[in-house]
């Protein structure tokens, strides 16, 4: 490191030697002292004692370099808040560092530590530890101490226990143990009230731990184990638990009990020795992915297993041996019901106002998606990622209630009249389609105020939209507009947000800087000289503040 950087708060700089009039940017003696250095990704491999002489540093970050060992002198920087020496070749760290007042994160992955001191606990403002992919045998109990800890990364090391004294860690929220060598979690890490994410992939557990006090739980990864058994009491009280991931064990069965995570989004049970599956696995109510691929499942067949999540859970819903469906529950999948009717999400055109079908490659909507509405008020309409190549007709019959459109990544190439008749649209989302052009009848959109047309084919920014007085979101980016009107684009007094990223703008309008509105203005990656991209670089405000200085008068 150049000796200057260590005494850049000390040294008079060179310009103060010579008699000069200075003007308000120059005046070196009103500097303030060095906050953030930044020295990464260097070839340094050792670091001067010298950086005592920069007290006021906040910030210090040495990742990717050839680090062996670090000064004592960093003991002295009393204002630091986040040191990085990340992927460097520590073999261990200076007592001195444990006297930091005010360290909040400190990042050591990717080094060579065997051991971390056992004074850790001392740094009582620490938020985020990360000693991910290193050499650690043992973690010192004195972490227990560190109750403002939020994020803990102990990946891809050689632990096989972890201390009991962890739980002590009453603000901890993540918890990374991938790839060690854990055979059990200490039954005490149950306590810990404030814990949401678990990752303990690649250990060598038996079974899956008891977490009774994790009431805030969301995610337990715990894939590339050992563990045979799921046991029930175990899952009951995983209330809040959203991802539950579990592939590449040896579980066997499943209990009944997986039921009672009402808010289990996804479940991967992927390459076990499950056979059967507890069917009313098809009521989970926010299930969107389910993995059960790898299975010597008895019961469902392959090609079912292939058709997606939902077709599975239909599929599982359909067993229950019930009644038969209760008034709030969808009709189970029998052989006379047509297949294209289970494309409908009934429940979410009632419960919802949302009619979607999408993701499907369909080159047109089928009628019994719009039949399925009947005289149910829809909101939202989403229709996209298909192959559709105009907008369905029948949309029109929505326009007393639908307000929000989603028909991007489609192959539409021009609007229809029977759009411009949904007089309550006030979001629309062609993006990703071979659009060149709008109708003007989409004038008639009165209350649209969001837009979204990028990655389409315009040349010229569609005029219809200078006429759409509500519009507050006009998104244009990746097409090839060549230019903009910006005296009619003042007169949009509500627009707000305006981008044109990527486009064939060859100049930019001084006169645009007159509409004040505009909070985000986007115009990065145009061909256009000025304004040039330092100026871009400093935020909307400024570029407007640009744009009027070069107006001529």
């Amino acid at each position: 490191v150049p000796e200057h950087v260590w005494r850049i708060n000390l040294d008079v700089p060179e310009e103060a030697q010579q008699n000069l009039s200075f003007g308000a940017a120059d005046r070196w003696w009103e500097q303030t002292d060095l906050t953030k250095l930044i020295l990464a990704s260097n070839k340094l491999q050792s670091l001067s004692e010298d950086v005592q002489l920069l007290p006021a540093l906040t910030m210090l970050d040495v990742h990717d370099n050839q680090l062996t060992s670090l000064p004592s002198a960093l003991g002295q920087l009393e204002n630091l808040q986040k040191l990085d020496v990340s992927h460097n070749k520590l073999r261990s760290l200076p007592e001195e560092l444990l006297q930091l007042p005010r360290l909040r994160s400190l990042l050591l992955q990717h080094n060579e530590l065997s051991q971390l001191p056992e004074g850790l606990g001392q740094l009582l403002t620490l938020e985020e530890l990360d000693v991910s992919n290193n050499q650690l045998t043992a973690i010192p109990a004195s972490f227990g101490l560190l109750v403002n800890l939020v994020r803990l990364n102990l990946a891809c090391n050689q632990l096989k226990e972890l201390p009991a004294d962890l739980s002590a860690m009453k603000s901890l929220r993540q918890l990374d143990c991938t790839k060690n060598y854990l055979e059990t979690v200490p039954s005490k890490l149950a306590t810990m009230a404030s814990l949401e994410q678990l990752y303990l992939r690649k250990n060598k557990l038996r079974s899956l731990p008891e977490f009774p006090s994790c009431k805030l739980l969301k995610e337990l990864h715990a894939g590339e184990n050992q563990i045979e058994i799921l046991n029930a009491e175990n899952l009951k009280q995983l209330s809040s638990l959203c991802v539950l991931e579990l592939r590449d064990n040896k579980i066997k069965a499943v209990p009944e009990e997986i039921t009672l995570l009402q808010k289990l989004e996804r479940l991967d049970l992927a390459n076990n020795d499950i056979s059967r599956l507890p069917y009313t696995l098809g009521n989970l109510p926010q299930l969107k992915f389910l993995a059960l691929e790898g299975n010597p499942l008895r019961t469902i067949r392959r090609d079912l297993l292939q058709k997606g999540t939902q077709e599975l859970l239909k599929y599982l819903r359909s067993k229950i041996q019930d009644d038969g469906p209760g008034p709030n529950e969808e009709p189970p999948v029998t052989a006379m019901t047509l297949p294209s009717q289970s494309k409908v999400n009934v429940h979410a055109i009632t419960t919802l106002k949302l009619l979607e079908y999408s993701d499907k490659q369909a080159a047109e909507i089928p009628t019994v998606v719009f039949d399925a509405v009947g005289t149910n008020p829809v909101a939202t309409v989403n229709f996209s990622k298909n192959q559709l190549r105009e907008i369905p007709p029948r949309l029109v019959e929505l326009k007393e209630s639908v307000c929000d459109v989603s028909l991007g990544f489609n192959k539409i190439s021009s609007v229809s009249s029977e759009l411009c008749l949904l007089h309550k649209l006030t979001h629309l989302d062609l993006r990703n389609n071979v659009l060149t052009a709008l109708p003007e009848e989409m004038e008639a959109l009165k209350r649209l105020h969001t837009i979204n047309l990028a990655f389409n084919r315009f040349k010229v920014f569609p005029s219809v939209l200078y006429h759409l007085p509500a519009l507050e979101t006009i998104l244009l980016s990746n097409n090839q507009v060549g230019s903009i009107d910006p005296v009619q684009l003042k007169g949009m007094d509500k627009l707000g947000t305006l981008d044109l990223q990527n486009n064939d703008l060859l100049q930019v309008p001084p006169e645009l800087g007159n509409c004040e509105n505009l909070r985000s203005l986007l115009l990065e990656g145009n061909p256009f000289r000025t304004p040039r991209a330092a100026v871009l670089a400093k935020g909307t405000a400024a570029v407007l503040e640009y744009l009027r200085s070069r107006i001529p008068t």
